[in-house]
């Protein structure tokens, strides 16, 4: 099956309607999606030859979607977030951890206070406090590369869901081509608390830092909205 051939499969699932899952949980629909179109891998061939990522997701939920992960900068970014603001871990005597959920409009609560946000400069992202130091940062540069790893090139199918557990039902009626991150696009919907950032910092028996995944995330019916590059297929 070529990619010309696969989208007109898609078009073809689209005309079924609601079709029940094939199997219950958050992986349901990727599953249903792929058996409905005969691939056993979550990659598809693209129209230049080249491999494309196929990707599936419900419309308007509230579970989110992990972009990409990447520390702060400098390298010691996370063990001052840790020391200004982490608290006593209850998994590991004697140390201590950080787990919040920071965005650009508002500063997060820690300890009853007002914690940290993210600012958004030109060519950066900068973490700072309630008195606008700077805790850390990440560059352009940067964060384009650790996306442009992790999601390259897509095909982006969206669904309408209904039901709950194996009687859940999708409808397939959504698909987009996408490709080439768009920073612009991504410092929007940054600014609108569409992509936020779970930061997850834990610590050693020894002290040191350990982080545990600090990810951007965002709703997976807006995913599409990250890429300069757009072409809706149904």
């Amino acid at each position: 099956m070529n990619f010309y051939e696969l989208i007109k499969k898609l078009k073809s699932i689209k005309e079924m309607g609601y079709v029940k899952t094939h199997r219950t949980g958050n992986t349901g629909i990727g599953k249903t999606l792929e058996d409905l179109l005969g691939i056993t891998e979550n990659n598809v061939p693209g129209p230049n030859a080249a491999m494309i990522e196929l990707k599936s997701a419900r419309k308007n939920v509230s579970s989110m979607l992990t972009l990409f992960t990447k520390s702060p900068l400098p390298p010691r970014a996370n063990s001052i977030l840790l020391e200004k603001f982490g608290y006593a871990s209850t998994k590991k005597q004697g140390t201590k951890r950080l787990e919040t959920t920071v965005n650009a409009i508002n500063y997060n609560q820690l300890k009853g206070e007002p914690g940290f946000k993210i600012d958004i400069q030109e060519d950066r992202l900068n973490l700072i406090d309630i008195n606008s130091e700077i805790l850390g940062y990440w560059d352009k540069e940067t964060l384009k590369k650790s996306f442009e790893k992790k999601l390259p090139k897509l095909l982006y199918v969206k669904a309408e869901a209904r039901g709950k557990g194996l009687e859940e039902e999708f409808c397939f009626n959504e698909a987009w081509l996408l490709s080439g991150f768009s920073f612009d696009n991504f410092l929007k919907l940054l600014s609108e608390g569409t992509i936020l950032v779970d930061v997850r910092i834990g610590q050693y028996p020894d002290g040191r830092t350990h982080d545990h995944g600090t990810g951007f995330r965002v709703f997976p019916d807006k995913l599409d909205l990250c890429f300069s590059h757009r072409e809706r297929i149904i």
